[in-house]
């Protein structure tokens, strides 16, 4: 079946070619499709239009990785999971409603590192300016300090060691396919104990609820469903969403 699948489509579309081609006068042809690449800039350092519109499809369809392993989306979205597991609600709030907070707490926090690669590489780049090379090197550059900003040195050292890379003289020299799983090994991490963090004052509620349970003989009722209001409640009173979140930010600093 996997062998006569590319053929029959491949006879499909000779077909169809074939027949635009040979349409009687009046009929509707099939439109001719045509790829090519313009010239660059008179000075060489340009990029064909057609080309360009190619690179640009390659990044937006790398933008969510982009997003996931190079900002702060990482440990703000682990770290609100972790909340919602630890208050017990169920699926409140929606997953929706998390990863687009996480979008918009991201934005806030890498407002600095974007603005920095707008007037640095952006700006120049859509000027003419500089070309194409010099404009990814000055748009990487923020990026990658605000990555080694957060990742420990035994998670670079690591990455290294796997790669067989030798160690670099500084920081910066560190290549981004070191830094970016690095990065990334050190945001877990830290995302995972700011949720054990989270998760210790509602234990204690559970506990608390459990134990007045069986001793009142109540086995059967779950004590879920009665420290479930309490859990609330103490996340209402002190203001919860309020300290998460300015927690959250204040840890990238």
């Amino acid at each position: 079946m996997r062998r006569i699948l590319p053929i029959a489509l491949a006879l499909i579309v000779l077909v169809l070619v074939l027949a635009g081609n040979a349409a009687p006068a009046g009929a509707v042809a099939m439109p001719a499709i045509k790829f090519s690449v313009g010239e660059g800039s008179q000075d060489g350092g340009g990029l064909g239009a057609a080309l360009q519109i190619m690179l640009g499809l390659t990044v937006l369809s790398l933008a969510p990785a982009i997003l996931l392993l190079m900002t702060s989306f990482t440990r703000i979205v682990v770290v609100l999971g972790f909340l919602r597991q630890a208050l017990g609600t169920q699926q409140m709030p929606p997953n929706q409603l998390i990863i687009g907070l996480s979008l918009f707490l991201t934005a806030a926090v890498m407002s600095p590192v974007i603005e920095e690669i707008r007037s640095e590489a952006v700006a120049p780049y859509m000027a003419d300016e500089i070309n194409d090379g010099e404009a990814l090197r000055r748009g990487v550059a923020p990026l990658k300090t605000f990555m080694l900003g957060q990742t420990q040195d035994k998670d670079l050292a690591l990455f290294l060691e796997i790669g067989d890379r030798p160690m670099p003289e500084t920081r910066m020299d560190t290549p981004l396919t070191v830094v970016v799983p690095a990065f990334v090994l050190s945001e877990l991490k830290r995302a995972f104990q700011i949720g054990f963090v989270l998760f210790v004052p509602f234990l204690v509620i559970d506990m608390v609820v459990a134990s007045i349970l069986m001793s009142m003989g109540m086995m059967m009722l779950p004590p879920v469903m009665i420290s479930l209001p309490f859990k609330v409640l103490l996340f209402v009173l002190v203001d919860g969403w309020n300290l998460v979140v300015q927690s959250l930010v204040r840890s990238f600093g």
